[in-house]
């Protein structure tokens, strides 16, 4: 999805989005269908705004249905063109993915039907990376994906949130700054800050405006793992992440879970595995999680993110809906209903 806007607007999509990878800029779309018209309006666009002569550039180039196919000359092309307009050669990465270190400025440059769009990446490190999650448990859960899990499952930031697999606690944390209104992204590096155009009065002041806008308390929110590792790192995450106070991480199997008064929410990722095929295990897994649940959280919501439809369908809940989509190269689906009551567990 796009939107138009000015820097500060740009600014903010970086500091608040809580779901997306990376906001791109779009720097210009025009049409090219030989080198020297490419070469000739990718020198139009103002790159001294956004890149400094000394930053390694990465670009990452896409050819469909376009008279000019071949990425690297493309590439070769547009990196003459920029290193024109800044009168020096720029240092350029072929891996814009590197894990260690900034990574390179990124360009994104796609050529459809032989009209070129040009994007600068805005964020630099995906934005899943929040700076808080450096302790990890088993599969650990992206801070992206749980971030759109707590808004998909229609949790209302204000009820009882509880995770009784919340390994390092992605989930609950992510729901603690929800509920908080803590931007997410208001403790990392972003690639515009390097940008010659940067205005770090104006960040500082959207900063400001968001911790004012911030709030102290949130609801009860209750994380659980049997794993005293994933706990103790789910800990320290919180604590990176200023919301320690407001969750309680606790050392428990599921079977001991703990429901405060009233009626909230239950967001969790279970063990699913990649092999399903004849696991006793994670079929008996979901058939007590079933039970428990509607015998400890009666009248609840629930949400559910699982790999397998089979294994959702162990768990007896009355799902209301469920989402479909591809994380890791895994079919994922998140399932959310009601807890109807039982008689025991």
């Amino acid at each position: 999805m796009g939107f138009r806007g000015s820097l500060a607007d740009l600014y903010l999509a970086n500091l608040h989005l809580r779901t997306a990878s990376r906001v791109l800029l779009r720097l210009g779309s025009f049409y090219a269908d030989t080198f020297s018209d490419l070469g000739r309006r990718a020198k139009r666009i103002p790159w001294e705004s956004y890149l400094k002569p000394a930053r390694p550039v990465a670009l990452r180039v896409t050819c469909h249905k376009s008279r000019l196919f071949h990425s690297d000359a493309v590439t070769q092309r547009v990196l003459e063109s920029i290193g024109s307009r800044l009168g020096q050669v720029l240092p350029i990465i072929k891996s814009s993915r590197e894990e260690k270190g900034d990574p390179p400025q990124l360009i994104v440059l796609r050529l459809v039907e032989n009209r070129c769009t040009i994007s600068l990446d805005s964020s630099g490190a995906l934005l899943y990376k929040r700076g808080y999650r450096l302790a990890t448990a088993k599969a650990p859960l992206r801070e992206t994906l749980a971030a759109g899990v707590l808004m998909a499952s229609g949790w209302d930031a204000q009820s009882p949130l509880i995770d009784p697999f919340c390994g390092a606690g992605t989930i609950p944390i992510e729901g603690a700054l929800m509920a908080r209104r803590i931007p997410p992204g208001r403790q990392r590096h972003f690639a515009f800050m390097d940008w010659p155009n940067f205005d770090a009065a104006e960040w500082e002041r959207l900063k400001a405006l968001s911790q004012e806008r911030s709030k102290k308390s949130c609801p009860v929110i209750r994380g659980s793992d049997r794993d005293a590792g994933a706990i103790r790192a789910a800990r320290e995450n919180a604590e990176r992440a200023g919301v320690a106070e407001g969750i309680l991480f606790s050392i428990r199997s599921l079977s001991d879970l703990e429901a405060p008064p009233g009626r909230g929410w239950v967001v969790t990722n279970p063990p699913h595995g990649v092999r399903l095929k004849g696991n006793r295990d994670l079929r008996s897994l979901y058939i007590r999680l079933g039970r428990i649940l509607r015998a400890k959280c009666p009248g609840w919501h629930a949400a559910i993110l699982c790999g397998s439809d089979s294994l959702l369908d162990l768990t007896g809940i009355a799902f209301e809906g469920r989402f479909s989509f591809r994380s890791g190269g895994l079919r994922m689906s998140l399932a959310r209903g009601r807890i109807l009551p039982s008689k025991g567990v």
